[in-house]
């Protein structure tokens, strides 16, 4: 059996989906599984074992028509006996038409069922802490699979090379491993998903004052200089804890420098996500306008915690949509002031 799964664009659905091949190979280990993302998002899969085959969607695919249709006749060349589309939009779509295979599976959506033999309504409310995200996707393994785990954790592969270089970079810059690091995600993946930066300078005065941890920033170079802002809104007690130059210059040495981590800490996204599948702690500020119930996976209380303004003031969700929410969401982040999170966080700390 060859199998095809397509997920498209996200780092964090990306990672979120590969627990669909560890389910796949445990049920039909001689099937041969291939994987359809964005090429960017390959560093948060590589070394994965359960994948035989990626198909990579490169920005050059994405923006040329005529490279697009030889991506679909690639895919039709191989002729899949089943498609899971997790991503589900007219791109996926068609990869899934082009396919030919006779079992095609996606989510259930009126205007695309017809593409489809199986599909699937994404759940409201989750059954167990793996959160919306993995349970969604687990279902639509049903035609496949007779035994559905009832959750599972995406994991990233690092090797011992990587580690072993991270940890030594980190030596080098003076940072002492026996002491608390904490990996801060100063910035979300948009200015609407970002906590504000002057509030999160106030959480990391914070988490130095109560731990005198060391701290290093999550943030790419085109991003320095929103991050050295949050550097600069710092106390001046808190600044020589911030190792600001050390960071991930590319997707796996940032995976690499947080599998040393005591916890990562901040905005909800892929780095959170890359986090819990390095098994490293975390703690996490939801946007006001982002569904926690999807993406809070595997919060327990203790090691993985997550906030967000509904949980503080429900009031303000009262007969509103997210959609109205996400217009509102700068006026709501004034509403989530570092008063309503610190004691939360503070709690959260003590373990370390």
């Amino acid at each position: 059996m060859k199998i095809l799964i397509i997920q498209q664009k996200m780092i964090g659905d990306v990672l979120t989906t590969s627990i669909l091949f560890q389910a796949l190979k445990a049920e039909h280990p001689e099937a041969k599984l291939h994987y359809v993302i964005n090429s960017h998002t390959y560093p948060v899969v590589e070394n994965n074992p359960f994948i035989d085959k990626f198909l990579f969607v490169t920005p050059e695919i994405e923006s040329n028509k005529a490279k697009f249709l030889t991506f679909l006749n690639q895919i039709k060349k191989e002729k899949y006996d089943a498609v899971i589309d997790v991503y589900s939009k007219f791109s996926s779509n068609l990869m899934t038409k082009f396919s030919g295979a006779k079992i095609k599976i996606s989510k259930k959506k009126w205007y695309t069922s017809h593409y489809y033999t199986h599909t699937f309504k994404d759940a409201k409310i989750p059954n167990t802490n793996a959160g919306l995200a993995v349970e969604n996707r687990l279902q639509l393994l049903q035609p496949l699979c007779e035994n559905i785990p009832i959750k599972l954790q995406p994991k990233v592969y690092l090797t011992e090379a990587e580690i072993k270089t991270s940890k030594q970079v980190l030596i080098d810059s003076k940072i002492d491993l026996s002491k608390p690091l904490f990996m801060i995600s100063v910035l979300g993946s948009g200015e609407n998903k970002t906590y504000p930066l002057p509030h999160m300078a106030d959480l990391i005065d914070v988490i130095v004052g109560q731990t005198e941890g060391q701290i290093l920033f999550n943030y790419i170079p085109n991003q320095i200089h929103e991050a050295q802002t949050v550097y600069n809104f710092t106390k001046a007690e808190t600044k020589p804890h911030i190792f600001f130059d050390v960071f991930g210059k590319s997707l796996r040495e940032f995976l690499s420098i947080t599998h040393h981590c005591t916890a990562l800490i901040g905005n909800e996204g892929g780095a959170v996500n890359m986090a819990k599948a390095l098994n490293i702690p975390t703690f996490t500020i939801f946007s006001p306008w982002i569904l926690k119930e999807a993406w809070n996976m595997f919060d327990n209380d203790t090691t993985n915690v997550s906030i967000h303004l509904i949980d503080v003031k429900p009031e303000l969700y009262e007969g509103k949509s997210l959609k109205q929410m996400k217009g509102d969401v700068f006026s709501l982040y004034q509403s989530f002031p570092p008063e309503l999170i610190i004691p939360k966080l503070k709690t959260y700390l003590q373990q370390f």
